[in-house]
């Protein structure tokens, strides 16, 4: 059986997955792994033969695709996020890498570890493949390249105890705080993966501020952060635009969430009886699929619906969230829209964003590709650091600062960057599946060999051990002290600690897109920080 494995890595990636993905399903203590248990399950595997590995372009494969559409998606949140609070969470991040350093000189003396290894362990318990490079490399350059297995052997040891000991403390951290994820969610705003509460209200135009006043001059005057919908004025119906002027009686139709509708009520006047939106002899509604090239990374802005169509879109949904729409909000392949407009222009609007599902349901292969190209080649840029080391981004950190940036532009040109969101999430979970897999099969030998000696249980332990107390103390003063949501939170550790399985465990435990917020807010700069210490640990300890 192992010899058939061997010779056919397609069918062990296969079973590694199909026998991973289900059992992180399974729920002990009321928490599951998620797609973590795939590289549980191909650490076993890799324990039972050192030729029972899938091909390095497995992994890399996997690597790549994950990452790039995580960047997608995360790049508008990770612009955002550099404002104000941005540059607080980084400098958490980059506390909780310097108190790993520090944490390990401990192991480094009590066990008598060489230098080397203490390096090695440093790239594993963050789980940093390029830091690693980097030790490597400057063990090349100082003549001491008869080391080089020593940061290899270390780096096998930590990694996979630092995968379980960052879910162990995202674990403890739920239950010690007690975490409602989708209760923290209800009360956060413009969060990705994340939806309010929207519903509609009908006011009956009564406040005299209000009368002969365009809908324009009240948004900007009293902030109102509500779709304006229809106006219904004795028995006919119109579409709301900006130059509309509300008079006593009018009823109008409001959307938003129930604490902005209130507000609403105190600038228009109460709440009516009579639901205007469930006459559409006139005004009527329609739910579009987005499917358009020409419409997709635009803003509701750009598009100008009420000038072009007399239409107003009210409500968005991206996947099975729903959004309240706003003038700068770009709309994206596979976007699903509600427009008010008249009847007889309904047929017209639905044709201009393209409402196909079948369209929705194709990727362009040539963006995609020339995207991830751009990443990867980027990863391959050398970058000259202080001291005459040379590092490079790889395929983690490539792929995924491209996507940032082309996720924040959306388009350029005719080329549309960003996935339809069920295509991002088909790709995301199939990338991450496969990395794990393959990280797994390539670390479970040596694994296995190390724990059969006292000394490798003893590192094991220790990599740990620092990693639960980093990830404890990072999860604690955070949501503690600085009041950051558990969910963008557990984004943050897995960005600080670069590594996708904790990132996969993170989203199963939150049900939303908001940990891969705080992990693109983190990430480069984690990077960088992680791959100039090896060097200067082992410039300080030899």
């Amino acid at each position: 059986m192992l010899s058939i494995l061997q010779e056919n890595p397609l069918l062990l990636l296969f079973i590694v997955a199909g026998i991973g993905y289900p059992l992180g399903r399974v729920r002990i203590g009321g928490v599951h792994l998620g797609v973590a248990a795939v590289l549980f399950v191909g650490l076993f595997f890799g324990a039972l033969d050192p030729d029972l590995k899938l091909p390095e372009i497995v992994y890399e494969f996997g690597l790549a695709l994950f990452v790039y559409c995580v960047g997608l998606s995360s790049g508008p949140g990770f612009i955002r996020s550099l404002r104000g609070k941005g540059i607080g969470y980084n400098l958490l991040s980059v506390g909780a890498i310097l108190l790993a350093a520090l944490l390990l000189l401990i192991p480094h003396y009590l066990l008598h570890m060489r230098p080397a290894e203490t390096a090695g362990v440093f790239a594993g318990v963050l789980t940093t493949t390029p830091a690693l490079a980097a030790a490597v490399e400057y063990l090349a350059r100082t003549g001491a390249a008869g080391q080089v297995a020593d940061p290899v052997v270390g780096y096998s040891i930590a990694y996979p105890a630092s995968v379980l000991g960052v879910i162990l403390a995202i674990y403890l951290a739920e239950r010690f705080f007690r975490i409602d994820y989708q209760a923290e969610a209800r009360t956060l705003k413009d969060v990705p993966g994340v939806s309010p509460d929207i519903t509609c209200w009908t006011l009956r135009v009564e406040r005299p501020e209000a009368v002969q006043r365009t809908i324009a001059d009240l948004v900007a005057e009293h902030k109102l952060d509500v779709v304006f919908g229809r106006i219904r004025r004795g028995e006919h119906a119109e579409v709301v635009s900006w130059e509309s002027h509300l008079e006593e009686g009018d009823l109008v139709t409001t959307v938003g969430t129930e604490e902005q509708l209130k507000r609403a009520v105190e600038v228009i006047g109460p709440v009516s009886e009579i639901q205007a939106d469930l006459d559409r002899s006139e005004v009527d509604m329609r739910e579009v699929f987005v499917s358009n090239p020409d419409v997709a990374g635009r803003t509701l802005r750009e598009l100008n619906l009420p000038n072009r169509f007399g239409a107003v879109v009210s409500r968005v949904w991206r996947g099975d969230l729903q959004l309240l729409p706003y003038a700068d909000m770009p709309l994206e392949l596979g976007d699903r829209v509600r427009v008010l407009s008249r009847r007889e222009r309904q047929q017209e609007v639905a044709e201009y964003l393209g409402d196909s599902y079948r369209a929705i349901s194709e990727i362009d292969i040539a963006v995609l590709g020339f995207g991830m190209a751009l990443g990867i080649g980027l990863g391959l840029v050398p970058i000259p650091l202080p001291g005459g080391i040379t590092v490079r981004l790889g395929l983690a950190g490539g792929p995924l600062i491209v996507a940032l940036f082309l996720g924040a532009r959306q388009r350029t040109g005719p080329l549309v960057w960003v996935l339809p969101y069920s295509a991002n999430l088909l790709l995301r979970q199939l990338g991450l599946t496969i990395f794990l897999a393959a990280v797994g099969t390539r670390s479970g030998y040596e694994f296995a060999q190390m724990l059969t000696q006292v000394r490798g249980w003893a590192i094991l332990g220790a990599s740990l051990a620092v990693i639960v107390l980093v990830a404890w103390a990072m999860l604690y003063v955070g949501y503690r002290w600085l009041r950051i949501p558990m969910g963008l939170l557990t984004g943050m550790v897995a960005g600080m600690q670069t590594q996708s399985a904790t990132l996969g465990f993170a989203l199963d435990q939150a049900g939303n897109d908001l940990p891969t917020v705080g992990y693109a807010t983190v990430y480069p700069v984690a990077m960088v920080v992680k791959i100039v210490l090896p060097p200067v640990l082992l410039a300080l300890l030899t």
